[in-house]
């Protein structure tokens, strides 16, 4: 009887991926991927639709070696985070204590325009709420980069030398943790702010459950930003909303391409901080970590992508800690 509990919990943690349309992997957004893919391919592209279908369910893709470390990634970390998150900082914690601080520092309610029609608000709001963020993503997802200690994690998202749906839970643990904790203290900022200011009445525009801003980015394929296939946009769209191809260059290991496209939605934080890269006609990339220096180079195994990044960050802090000493 446990071991029946034990394992449909396992199952419903893995399964809850595909059935929330509050999940980036949800069945109706992959779906929406396949015929923006496939209508891409044969109008756009002009390849027969036998071909179309071909590229989109290549064997070199998804069972690859780099493909198969996705699947297990992403299995063993809905099992793990299913576990961790509810025991992190939570969202209503953070609006609870930021709108206590408020209070505080106003000497009271401070109620602005109290009779702003309720849908009003919820758009202000979800708006809000959409920008702030996509630019905090923005922002964790740049410092992921450029510090070492973060860096040792982040690369195992790096190491995918294939591109598929799942890829984007490719992460190791502690980023998951991390962006977990981005995301409680950007909505509860976001819902202390405007509670305070404009009352209880706050809430999200929603479909399906799913905030707008989100529901849309996925619906109209999202999941094709961790794929083979170089979606363009046009070059004044590219500079507002990253495109599938935009992200993929993100992943290259051409220099040219280091440091770019660190944007989830919009291009325009990469437009701003010297970080945007317009996707190239026909571009063919390859994926991976490079380093000449790193031990840590498009390695699949469970080792190689749970312990070493933990080792590694590790070393970063002692080596840090002993330059500290001997100063």
């Amino acid at each position: 009887m446990i071991w029946e509990m034990t394992v449909q919990w396992f199952v419903d943690q893995w399964a809850v991926n595909f059935l929330d349309p509050d999940k980036r992997l949800f069945w109706g957004y992959l779906l929406s991927a396949l015929v923006i893919a496939l209508v891409w391919l044969v109008v756009i592209q002009r390849q027969h639709p036998r071909a179309g279908l071909k590229a989109l369910f290549s064997k070199s893709v998804w069972c690859s070696k780099s493909a198969r470390a996705d699947y297990l990634i992403f299995t063993l970390n809905s099992i793990l985070m299913s576990a961790v998150v509810p025991r992190l900082l939570g969202s209503a914690a953070v609006a609870y204590l930021l709108f206590e601080l408020l209070h505080d520092a106003f000497g009271g309610r401070a109620m602005i325009a109290h009779e702003m029609p309720s849908w009003v608000i919820a758009a202000s709001f979800t708006f809000t709420f959409f920008l702030l963020d996509d630019l905090m993503r923005y922002v964790v997802h740049r410092m992921m980069h450029h510090i070492p200690f973060l860096w040792a994690f982040h690369k195992v998202h790096h190491s995918a030398t294939s591109l598929n749906p799942l890829t984007v839970l490719r992460t190791h643990p502690v980023e998951g943790v991390i962006f977990v904790l981005r995301g409680a203290i950007v909505q509860g900022f976001c819902i202390a702010t405007f509670v305070f200011f404009f009352g209880s009445g706050v809430s999200l525009l929603m479909i399906m459950g799913a905030n707008v801003f989100k529901f849309s980015f996925n619906a109209l394929g999202s999941n094709l930003r961790h794929s083979e296939i170089p979606i363009q946009y046009w070059p004044w769209l590219e500079k507002l909303f990253l495109s599938p191809a935009q992200h993929q260059i993100h992943h290259s290991i051409d220099p040219r391409h280091y440091d770019k496209n660190f944007g989830v939605t919009l291009a325009v934080w990469d437009v701003l901080f010297w970080s945007h890269c317009h996707s190239e006609s026909n571009q063919k990339l390859k994926y991976g970590v490079y380093s000449q220096t790193s031990q840590f180079q498009n390695k699949h195994s469970i080792v190689s992508l749970y312990i070493d990044p933990l080792r590694e960050a590790f070393s970063i802090l002692l080596r840090r800690k002993t330059r500290q000493t001997s100063i």
